[in-house]
Order: C-alpha cells, then structure tokens, then sequence
C-alpha cells in the first residue's frame, strides 16, 4: 500500500453527523447526558438522590478508551498487549499493588473479544465516544454508592444503565419529547452544538464541485439529524449531500447483509417497508454497506469506487469501516487537541469570548487530558520488584494506527488544504506519529520527559 493518502484520489466521501460533521460545546452536552442518564436511575430505578449532584472537576474521570470491568466495578485502561495500566474500583484509582494482585501482570481475561470489537457483552462495556463517556462517571459512583450502602462484591446495576441509555437516546424520545435529552437540545440548540466553520462548509461544496459523491451515514433518527443539520449547516444542509442515511445503527451497517439490515424509505420521519435494492441516492433509514457500494458503482461508473469515511467512534466508525468495507477511514480524534506537550500559541491567543465557552459550568473540556487517567496515547507500567518502569502504547492508541488511514482533531483542520494534499498515512512500516494531522500527540513524541504523566 502507497504510503500517502489524498483526497483527491477518493470517489466518495462519507461522514459521520455527532461528533464529525457537528461539534458539540463538550462540557456542556457532557452534563446533560450525566443528568438524563443520573435522572432516570434516581426517578425510575431508585438510585441514591445524590448522584444529581456533580462537583466542578469531576468529569476529569471521563476519559476515552475506557473499559468498564461489570462484575467488578473497576474501570481498566489497557496497554496495547492488554495488560492494565492504571484502573479505578469506582472513582477511586486502585495502586499498583492493587492492579497486580487483581489482573497480574498479564492479558486481561476479556482482552480478546474487545480488541476484536466485539462490544455487546454483560462483562464489560467499552467507552469510546462522548456520547457514552458521561455515564462512565455516572456508572463509577454508582458503585462508590452500593460499596458505602450495601457492601458488594459483584455488581448488577448495568441493566438499569442500558435501561437509562436506551430510555434517553431511543428512536422515538426526540418526537415524543422524552427523556431529558431530547428535549434540552430542541429548546437550546445553541448551548450545545457548534455551528459548521465557514471553511468547512466551503469544502464540503468543493469537494461536490470536484465530482465527489457525499455521504452523511449516521446512528442518529431522522429527526433528530434534521435538528443538527438545520442548526450547523443551514436550511439547505440537504444540498450538501447525495445520499442521507439515518438510523444506520453501525456498527452493524457495515457487518449485516443486506437481508439482515435492509433499506427503508422514510414519510415524515416514520420508516416505509423495506427495500430490495437502493436505486437512487436520497434520504434513507437503516441500510447496509453492501447494497450502498452497489448504487456507488452506479452512480461513479467505477467497478471499485474508493471511499473513504470520516467519524469519531473507533468502534462504530472507523474499525468497521476498515474491516468489513475496507474504506479509508480518518479518525477525528479531539484529544488530539489536549494531549500537546505545549498550550498551541492559537489557543493563547483566543479572544475571551471564544474561550469562554468552555468555561462554562466550570467543568474542563473532556478532551483535556484527565488528570486520573493520563495519556489516552501513553502510559507507565510499573516495573516490577525495582525495575525501571517503561513506556507503553495504550491500546486505544494502537487502534488508530491499525484501523485508520489518517487522524486529525476536526475536519477544521484539513479543510483549507488542497484537495490533492498528500498526507502521510498510517502503516505498520512507519514511524509511530506517522498519520496523525497536523501533527503527532505530544505524548508520541520521543522527547517523553517533556510529557507529564502523572
């Protein structure tokens, strides 16, 4: 495989909606979720009434590349050979004494069915999108509040938290008004969603003027993906696209046949009987990636049409993608944007107003890097018996290099490029920060004593 990647080479282009094409303020949608989740687990479920209050800084637990041990309560970052690197019973961080004794010095036993992506499980659950990542903290008190009340040894709360997750994001809470989520966003769009840079809409219509066929495929309802759309792009954000999907439920869109995950057309917001094959691009619900590559091939007259595919999930987005479509895929990774060694001088200098809207609630950007967990690309493992410890990859890290072509913090970052620009792709070949754009975390930079990793 060619070591440069470059747009110009792509026939079509597809985004992801949440956290891709529409930004969110991210303090301020990560406090909503933890209270549309804390709220139904007080109200439906019993839980302790003091789960509804957050203090300022607590969000620092919330740090990607999580996985939630269930039946422990422990919350593990793994290596990239899955060992445990640091782990918290609850919110409290357990030692290094405490991680050995529980996971010795080896793989962690579920290691291989998540790092084959599997991630429907009653062991564990894998934190790797913003959307999930508040019931994280949420999930960790909530053991901190069974051990003070009732002692326990092994835990059963995560069926109230599917409950929680499923009862706020299910397809009809947007037109029902319910849930907290929901309606929130309806009636303060502004307070949670990042309009579209003008740099990024231009793009966009150039890349349609370059004969690039566009695709927004996204998890989110129709209804729910109009509201963003209208709010980030304008009234016409449907010019913008060839083909819209909702519902597209990934990462089961890339990995079901099309008999499994058929086409659906949609009236008002409702989904319409299923159809045998997609002729036409148009607005869509549901679907599958085989019969999507069909009409591709039809509409570029390409026997292999190239793809490639932006989003900010490893798991539903970019490893799916990858594995089952073998599209290129770009990874939009904020935490690009917090784990420089240095503040950017572009951040510093920053009118106020612009800054200030991430002071609001007083909560820190999730995409800082968490003071508890440290690097989402670098970690210490403990020597053992007075060895010197030694630095390791997470296996977050080792994700984007072996799944995604190339990762940048926003598509702000690429959009005033040249659509011919050749960027250096990750491949197994090339230096660890090869692929990342504009520029490696400073984590991977191998002056790591410049790194502070607490």
């Amino acid at each position: 495989m060619q070591q440069h990647f470059s747009l110009a080479d792509c026939d079509v282009m597809g985004f992801d909606l949440d956290h891709t094409l529409c930004r969110y303020h991210l303090p301020q949608s990560a406090r909503l979720i933890y209270d549309s989740f804390a709220q139904y687990l007080v109200t439906e479920k019993g839980y302790d009434k003091d789960l509804l209050t957050l203090a300022p800084d607590s969000l620092d637990f919330c740090c990607k590349g999580l996985v939630l041990d269930i039946e422990e309560g422990n919350f593990l970052k793994l290596a990239e050979d899955g060992t445990v690197l640091r782990a918290s019973h609850g919110t409290k961080s357990m030692t290094s004494e405490e991680i050995l004794e529980t996971y010795g010095r080896r793989e962690w036993k579920h290691f291989n069915t998540v790092s084959g992506m599997v991630s429907r499980s009653a062991k564990y659950y894998l934190y790797d999108n913003y959307f999930d990542l508040p019931g994280a903290l949420l999930c960790a008190r909530v053991v901190d509040s069974l051990d003070q009340h009732d002692g326990q040894k092994k835990y059963d709360f995560w069926k109230d938290m599917v409950a929680a997750i499923q009862h706020n994001y299910k397809i009809t809470a947007f037109k029902e008004d319910c849930g907290t989520y929901f309606p929130e966003v309806k009636n303060h769009p502004d307070k949670y969603l990042q309009r579209c840079p003008e740099s990024v809409k231009k793009w966009l219509k150039q890349l349609k003027s370059a004969g690039k066929i566009l695709l927004l495929i996204t998890s989110s309802h129709s209804d729910y993906c109009r509201l963003l759309c209208e709010h980030i792009l304008g009234n016409d954000f449907e010019e913008y696209f060839d083909i819209v999907i909702t519902n597209a439920l990934k990462p089961g869109f890339f990995s079901h046949t099309p008999n499994q995950r058929p086409f659906r057309t949609l009236e008002n917001d409702e989904e319409q009987e299923a159809l045998l094959s997609l002729d036409k691009p148009g607005w869509y619900s549901q679907g599958n990636a085989i019969q999507l590559y069909e009409l591709l091939k039809k509409m570029t007259g390409k026997l292999d049409p190239k793809v490639v595919y932006f989003g900010d999930s490893m798991h539903s987005d970019i490893f799916p993608a990858r594995h089952y479509s073998n599209w290129e895929t770009v990874f939009i990774l904020e935490e690009l944007l917090g784990d420089q060694v240095t503040v950017s001088a572009e951040t510093e200098s920053e009118p106020l107003e612009k800054k200030g809207k991430y002071e609001g609630d007083q909560l820190k950007a999730p995409y800082f890097v968490s003071k508890q967990w440290g690097s989402f690309f670098m970690d210490r493992l403990p020597g053992l018996e007075n060895a010197e410890e030694t630095l390791v990859h997470t296996w977050s890290c080792k994700c984007i290099s072996t799944y995604s072509t190339i990762a940048i913090p926003s598509l702000e970052a690429i959009a005033d490029l040249p659509l011919d620009y050749r960027f250096t792709r990750f491949s197994s070949n090339s230096s660890a920060t090869a692929g990342y754009y504009p520029s490696p975390p400073g984590a991977l930079l191998p002056n790591e004593e410049s790194v502070t990793m607490k």
